[in-house]
């Protein structure tokens, strides 16, 4: 078995001013989620075992739509899901992928609010043609997603 590279994983972290409860629920309310996400879910609610589907709402993603199975849901700790990283192309058949697997983790950052914690792993899994430019927009995308939470929280 080998080990995975240095380009498996992303690894962001936030403080967020807001309690646990707030910041929870606004990582699995699927309608609160897409808000700050830029997805409309319709309705959908997270729970593990369902696979979550609705169109980007973001100007630059129009015509894609999201899709993650929700992997777990532990009440104001953990939630993960999979999903196949950055799929822009619409000529490519993401479903033949191994997707990779996101998890956020929220712990009490004392007198600051909330550390969230995302992780994404199982770029080593993607074909290689693609692998190196869904991990670098992934990166970047966690760092506008945590602050577009951070902001959508302190609202």
């Amino acid at each position: 078995m080998t080990s995975p590279s240095e380009t498996d994983r992303i690894e962001r972290s936030i403080v967020i001013k807001g309690t646990r409860a707030r910041v929870w629920r606004a990582l699995t309310d699927s309608a609160e989620f897409g808000a700050w996400f830029g997805v409309d879910f319709g309705g959908q609610a997270f729970e593990p075992g369902r696979t979550m589907t609705g169109p980007f709402t973001h100007p630059s993603c129009v015509g894609l739509v999201f899709s993650a199975q929700i992997e777990r849901i532990e009440p104001q700790e953990t939630m993960s899901l999979h999903w196949h990283p950055y799929p822009m192309d619409t000529s490519i058949d993401y479903s033949l992928e191994e997707p990779t697997l996101v998890t956020f983790t929220l712990k009490d950052a004392a007198g600051q609010g909330v550390l969230l914690t995302v992780v994404e792993s199982g770029f080593d899994k993607i074909p290689a043609g693609r692998r190196r430019k869904a991990f670098e927009m992934n990166g970047n995308g966690w760092d506008a997603q945590l602050n577009n939470l951070a902001r959508y929280v302190s609202e």
